[in-house]
């Protein structure tokens, strides 16, 4: 069996890429552990260093690998630049910050001396996702290792390009070999690369069905790990919302990365005195939308990754709409021919029940909801079984912050997209996943929180 890199504009096979045995795997997870012993001991500013050198490479070739992006997943060419130029920035914030984070923390118990330790733990492995193939790779990797950690790959089988680049990039920064090694392996590995006895903990970003996978094989094997799964944000637009901005932030929301992000902007709530204003300009706004070949800057939507994911969007609209959603704009396939393209989509008297109320729609489809009031729109934003992120729009900030007080998410943005930054502390609850990624947060996920007294 072999990965295939597919480009999804075209549908033409851009490459592809021989599988490790497992035997080949469980070697890697040797070499990565024979690594940690000197990584681990490397100094903190020594591992900034070479973090520093990687956001260098980004940046110096941040347009040839946003291209590698483009074809092999379909993102639009401007959205894949700023995603490589998101990972020269993370990078650098964990160089700049790590040492702090890891500092010892001295915290008195009526002894000589008492204090924390962050030490790391030793191969972690990452099971990641093809919609953000380089950012959620490096938002994993800099900060684990900046701690000190080793870490294996195992990245989606269409953006097998990507994750050899990222590991590529690590190498030419001077990180040693070993440290971070993309693995090319099919799903059906991952739970032995899981139980092997030399890895510590696993992350992945997936969907809530992998999450369950992944944490049922990791809690067998009594190993930490961090989920940051699917989303359905609601985005709560009050009768005072600066209309014109909440509605562009409301189309970039949902239709980024083509309309496949777990923090996009899924089911639109509006209070029923500002909907129908809101409704016109939304659909509106969403109809001029341009959809094209994603290296072709004028296009503001590409395809959608695979082929799958087109039948899947499709079963979806057509569900709901049988349940009585109606068509604003949109609906079906883009008649563009080959490539998996999809209409963008509005959709309005989206009811429980539905797959785009129930369900998380990954990609250009946006769930219209009326709202009686602001008790019934946060009603709506927590029937949801996920829990990742959510926005307010209201002109009135101690209602906004009571209200984001009261919802179900990782995440709150007041008169704003949801996004994550490497300053805050990024993660969701109920089926979005549990921990944290980035912050101060997230580079201690995967560390030994040490506690050591001096009597």
């Amino acid at each position: 069996m072999a990965l295939r890199s597919i480009n999804p504009a075209t549908g033409e096979l851009l490459e592809t890429h021989s599988v490790q045995t497992p035997e080949q795997a469980a070697a890697a997870v040797v070499k990565a552990h024979e690594a940690f012993g000197s990584w681990s001991r490397i100094a903190l500013p020594e591992r900034a260093r070479v973090l520093r050198k990687a956001a260098g490479i980004l940046n110096a070739e941040k347009n040839s690998l946003a291209r590698l992006m483009s074809e092999e997943m379909g993102k639009p060419i401007l959205q894949a630049i700023a995603e490589i130029d998101k990972c020269a920035i993370v990078c650098e914030h964990y160089a700049a910050n790590g040492e702090a984070m890891l500092a010892p923390e001295r915290i008195a118990a009526g002894a000589a001396d008492s204090y924390v330790r962050f030490d790391p733990l030793g191969v972690i492995l990452a099971v990641m996702p093809w919609n953000f193939p380089f950012w959620q790779v490096v938002r994993f990797a800099a900060p684990a290792l900046m701690a000190g950690n080793v870490c294996l790959l195992k990245h989606a089988s269409n953006v097998t390009g990507c994750a050899a680049a990222i590991e590529d990039i690590f190498r030419r920064s001077g990180l040693p070999l070993h440290v971070f090694t993309s693995l090319r392996v099919d799903s059906a590995q991952v739970g032995a690369l899981i139980a092997h006895p030399l890895v510590r903990a696993v992350t992945l970003t997936g969907s809530d069905e992998a999450g369950r996978a992944v944490a049922a094989a990791a809690g067998r094997c009594l190993k930490k790990v961090v989920l940051e799964l699917g989303g359905s944000d609601p985005f709560i637009v009050f009768a005072d919302a600066p209309l014109s901005a909440c509605v562009s932030a409301a189309v970039s929301s949902r239709m980024i990365n083509n309309g496949q992000s777990c923090i996009a902007a899924k089911r639109f709530i509006v209070v029923r005195d500002i909907y129908r204003r809101f409704q016109t300009a939304f659909t509106a706004a969403v109809a001029a939308l341009k959809t094209g070949n994603p290296l072709d800057e004028s296009n503001d939507l590409g395809p959608l990754a695979r082929a799958d994911l087109v039948e899947e969007l499709e079963r979806q609209v057509e569900a709901s709409v049988r349940l009585g959603a109606r068509i604003l704009v949109g609906g079906g396939r883009h008649g563009r021919s080959p490539g998996f393209y999809f209409q963008p989509t509005v959709l309005e008297n989206v009811k429980p029940g539905m797959p785009v109320y129930e369900e998380e729609v990954f990609g250009p489809v946006a769930a219209l909801i009326a709202a009686e009031d602001e008790e019934d729109a946060l009603r709506i934003a927590n029937d949801t079984a996920f829990g990742l992120g959510a926005s307010i729009w209201s002109a009135d900030r101690a209602r906004a912050e009571a209200i984001a007080a009261r919802i179900e998410a990782g995440s709150v943005f007041i008169n704003g997209m949801v996004k994550s930054d490497p300053r805050l502390p990024f993660g969701g609850i109920k089926m979005s996943g549990f921990g944290r990624e980035l912050s101060s947060y997230g580079i201690k996920e995967f560390v030994n929180i040490k506690t050591v007294v001096i009597l």
